[in-house]
Order: structure tokens, then sequence, then C-alpha cells
């Protein structure tokens, strides 16, 4: 067989055999296991959907019919059958292939995607304007169950079932997103799933069928190739039909023939047709099948043993919140925990262990988790909400209208803040000081270490107002100083210079300081801590003592910190520079090579000032 390299796909497919696509699917998957255990990635997503993505670029006439696949983290499979494979070696690395469905990087990418629940609403979007123009193709969105408890995607499914427009919705249903799916939408899948209406129907039409005498072996043996049909007969996605789709469904994710079959059928239906695929999280990889969610996103791992390379002996501050949230629980009844879906990856999991009845998982609900939040401190309770920053942006409207407005004292605790590396455009949180910021009645802290952000979820649960902690991926900065959270803390006072540093660039600003010291610099270094409301006389005083100050940020300068502490002195005769993101969106790759490339690594960072200094002399 050819290596996957070699393949001129996807019309390759359009030539293969049912035997040559089950092979195929195989030899993907060890593609997979072998690569992203280099490179590190979601797997478990991508060896769920080998099967259905084979089937889908066997039946359509890709680029012409458009694919649309909701977040994109089972997009591999889809790459390597549109001629990608060899950009696998540089998958998520600084200058390679990205991880999401990328325009620029594709013409077989129809859509940049990276967040949930979007797909059905961009399929919608694009079949309306194909009917308007009077063109003829195929559009089909690609979600997941878990993304099916979006709130966007209802909102989509129930305009385009309205429509009548010519539509395909894929569910790709393994039973769980990142975590296992919760609530009523879940329920009614698993009922679907494992209806014994379909599997009881069945066994009596095969019973009565065989013992018709002469013919009745060889109807059965024909009947397997029916089972299908037989399914969309018993099986009503009632939901679904009420919404305005015709339903087809639930049939096995895993076998390439039922799903050709199927999807020939549906590509005809000249209406919404809504096709419901039973698929495995981690298919054909023992460690990936038993713990989807620890191979969702992956780093490097030894594919014969599935242990992954990480020490995991950080200490994150994802664990230093759920540890700390945690111990301030026992000693205080009020406070609950509010999640979307990403319970573990925001450090609440001992959370939910010791508190199950206080923890509440939404499912991918970002809005709804803030208003539920909202509700619940109405009601007399102290909630912290743990969202990743990205996410966050889904709920600006509920954050401002149904938290803020209501001065409810509900404290978000920002996970991811900043630059997050691999995951790129749409996973850096780069914009939360910025959308926040601007927000009445919220308070934002900013932790410049571990010690740091234990005592500001202290601090932010005794507020009678919304309180945002916003803080990094990856391990938590041991610094050797500590004060009560009680405005900003002056590190160290400076006569050329003084930098105001936000978070976890305290620990840039401390270096920035070294190496201006070493060109006869005396830099001064404050730990900002409060975003907002801003320390005013800490920064008039800073104005008092030196000519400059700097600010530094892991947030874009437009309406961040810098600006806001600029604005706070506008009539003050010191100079303010700002250091943070560009006004722009920033590419994939690690950490240390987009801080570099944009100028913010600690050398940069002090090349900068002194060329600046020197041009003012």
């Amino acid at each position: 067989m050819k290596k996957l390299v070699e393949y001129d796909f996807p019309r390759d497919l359009k030539d293969m055999s049912i035997k040559e696509l089950d092979l195929l699917s195989y030899e993907i998957r060890d593609f997979l296991i072998s690569n992203i255990s280099k490179t590190g990635g979601h797997l478990a997503s991508n060896l769920g959907v080998v099967e259905l993505s084979i089937a889908l670029h066997k039946v359509f006439d890709t680029p012409k019919d458009k694919l649309v696949w909701d977040v994109g983290h089972q997009s591999y499979v889809h790459k390597i059958l549109t001629g990608r494979a060899g950009g696998f070696e540089n998958l998520r690395k600084f200058g390679g292939m990205s991880g999401f469905p990328k325009v620029k990087e594709s013409e077989y990418d129809t859509f940049d995607t990276g967040h949930s629940s979007t797909s059905i609403s961009i399929a919608a979007g694009m079949a309306a304007a194909r009917d308007l123009r009077g063109e003829h193709y195929n559009i089909a969105a690609i979600i997941g169950d878990g993304a099916l408890t979006g709130g966007l995607a209802y909102e989509a499914l129930n305009n385009a079932g309205a429509s009548k427009t010519k539509m395909i919705v894929i569910l790709n249903d393994n039973g769980m997103s990142i975590a296992p799916n919760t609530g009523g939408v879940s329920r009614y899948l698993e009922k679907l799933r494992s209806s014994q209406k379909y599997t009881e129907f069945k066994q009596k039409l095969k019973k009565n069928v065989a013992e018709i005498p002469g013919i009745g072996k060889g109807v059965v043996s024909g009947m397997q190739h029916m089972r299908d049909s037989l399914k969309y007969a018993v099986l009503d996605g009632i939901m679904f039909e009420e919404l305005g789709f015709k339903y087809f469904g639930p049939i096995d994710g895993h076998s390439v023939e039922d799903l050709i079959r199927t999807l020939e059928l549906v590509k005809e239906v000249d209406e919404p047709v809504f096709l419901h695929v039973i698929t495995q999280k981690g298919k054909g990889y023992r460690s990936a099948e038993e713990t989807p969610s620890k191979y969702h996103g992956t780093g490097p791992f030894d594919p014969t043993t599935g242990k992954q390379h990480s020490s995991g002996t950080e200490l994150s501050y994802s664990k230093v919140f759920g540890r700390k949230l945690s111990q301030l629980a026992r000693t205080n009844s009020e406070i609950v925990a509010v999640g979307a879906a990403m319970l573990e990856g925001t450090g609440l999991k001992e959370f939910k262990q010791k508190y199950p009845k206080r923890t509440f998982d939404v499912g991918i609900a970002e809005a709804h988790a803030v208003t539920f939040a909202a509700g619940m401190a109405a009601g007399g309770f102290r909630p912290v909400v743990a969202i990743y920053s990205t996410f966050l942006q889904r709920a600006y409207d509920q954050i401002m209208e149904d938290v803020c407005l209501q001065k409810l004292p509900v404290v978000f605790a920002i996970d991811r803040a900043g630059i997050v590396g691999a995951d790129g455009e749409t996973h850096h949180g780069m914009f939360d000081l910025s959308y926040l910021g601007h927000m009445p009645n919220m308070t934002i802290l900013a932790p410049a270490d571990s010690n740091e952000l234990e005592s500001m979820l202290e601090y932010a649960l005794t507020l009678e107002g919304p309180c945002a902690i916003r803080y990094p991926r990856g391990e938590a900065a041991q610094l050797d100083f500590y004060q009560p959270i009680a405005g900003s803390l002056v590190q160290k006072e400076g006569r050329d210079l003084e930098i105001w540093a936000v978070g976890n660039m305290v620990s840039t600003g401390l270096e920035v300081c070294k190496l201006l010291e070493k060109r006869g610099l005396d830099a001064g270094l404050v730990n900002a801590r409060f975003v907002r409301p801003l320390d005013q006389p800490a920064i008039e005083a800073s104005a008092g003592r030196t000519g400059l100050i700097v600010t530094l940020e892991d947030n874009v300068v437009t309406g961040g910190f810098g600006e806001n502490l600029a604005a706070a002195i506008m009539e003050s005769p010191v100079k303010v520079l700002n250091f943070g993101w560009p006004d722009c969106f920033i590419e994939h790759g690690s950490c240390g090579q987009l801080f570099e490339k944009y100028g913010l690594d600690p050398e940069s960072i002090a090349e900068r000032i002194w060329n600046y200094i020197e041009k003012q002399a």
C-alpha cells in the first residue's frame, strides 16, 4: 500500500473499494498515533472520525461541496484526505500546519473554526448564499454531541429547519466532549443511542424472514445491506423532526460501507437533513479508548505504552486555583463552582470530588454558565465561574447585563489568559483585560505567582460585586515576595524609569530590570495586581519618581492595562511606553517563540526601552 503522502487525495478515494477504504482507515489511525505521539495534538477526537471523514470525501465532491467542521479538533483526518499528510511533522508548531481548519491553508477548509457550536450557523449561511446565487452543491456541517449543547447550535437548527433549504447536519455522537456530556440534550441522545426499538424490530423481522422456505436465508443476507433503512423506519429523532429536519439514524460511524450508503441517500434530499452518527472517541488506540479525555489534547507520548512524556510534577495555576477553592469551601458553604464542560482543565476536578452537590457543569454553554451563576448569586450563594479566557468572550453580554449591571458577587476564574501556544489564534486569551476593563462594577486582578492567586481568590470572595482573576496556562511562578492584596506592590523604586507589570509579566519585568541595570539605568518595578480599579495614588506616586513609566501585559495593548494607565495620568508630563500584543491575531507556536517574535521577551523589551530613551536624549 502507498504511504499516505503518496496518494492524490481526495481524488484517489473515488476509485477505492470498501475493502481498500477499510484498510485505509487502519493506515490513517497508525499515522495519527505515530505523528501525534511526537508533536502532541488532538488525538482521541480524530481517531473517532476516521471512517466518517473517509466517507465524506468519498461521497462528496470537495472542495465544490462544502464541509464545515465544528471546533475543528477532529479535522486532522480531513487534512490527510486533502493532501496535507506531509504537514504533520510540523503540526501546531511555529510556522507549521494549524491544528484547526484554516481557509488560508487549503481550499478544502471552508471556514476558520476553533470555538464550538458554530458549524450549523455557518453552513446555514453558506446554503443561503448558494441559493441566492442559483448555484448547486452540497453543504454539510459536522458537529459533536458536546458542541450540540451550545445555544448557538439550537438557534441555527431552528432557523435552518424553518428555511427548508438543502443542507446536511451530521451529528458525530461519541457521548462526550472533553468531559462527559451533561444535560437534557445529552440524555435525549443517549436514549436514541440505546433504543431497543430498532434492535427488537430487526431481530423479529430477521427471524420471520429466515423461516420463509427456499428464499429466507438469501433475503436475510440482503437485509444486512438495508439495516440503515430499517433504522430510519423505526427510530425517529422527534426533536430534530419538529425543528424541520429529516432525521436519519443512529448509524454506525465506524462502518465505511454504511456511512457511504447513507450519505449517498441523504445528499439527494432537497431539504434540511439531520444525520445521527455513533462513533467512539479514541477508536483503535486502547489508551485513548479507555481515557479519551486524556488524549483529547495531548502532549508528546510513547505510542507503545501511551505514557505522556511530561513529568507531571509542575504545579499549574489551574491546580493552585482548584486546590485553594476547595480549601475555602470547607469553611464557606456558600461557595459553589460553575464550569462549562472543562472542569478538569480549569482545576475543578478536586472541588467536584469533594463537593459534588456544589459543582455545576452546564456543558459547552458559556453564556448560560454566567447567567446561571448570576442567578445563584441572586439566591445568596458565592459562585466561582471557571472558564478559559478565549471562551469567556462568548458570554460578554451576560457578564455586562446579568452580573455587572446587577453588581452581583460572581467571581470569574479566567484560565489560559494571555498567549497559550500551539492552539493559535482561536485559543489565545489575549483580549480579556480589554473586553472586561470597561465594565462598570468589575474588579480585575492578575496574580504574579501562585501565592498571589490564592490570596486574590480569598479576597475576591469577600467583595460585594463581580471580580475577575486572570492567570496564564502552565506552571505557576514561585516568587519570593508576598503582601496582602491591597493595591499595587512596589518591588523596587526606580530613578530613570519604573515598570508596571501585570500578572505573569512581573517575572519578565524582573529580568528586564536586570538587563537595564547592566546598561547603567536605574529601573524600578511595580506589580500592578489591580487592573481595575487602577491604583491611582500609586500610579501618581510612580509618575512623581521618574520621567518614564513602562507597562507590560500579556494582553493586546488596545484597550488594555497600559492604555488605561496612560489615560489616568494624561495631564502628567511623564511618558508612558506600553508593551503588549499588537492589534492583530497571533498565530500558533510555542509561547517562547511568539514572545520573541513580537518583541515581548526580556531581551527585546530591554532593547526597545534603551532605544526609546536614547532617542529621547
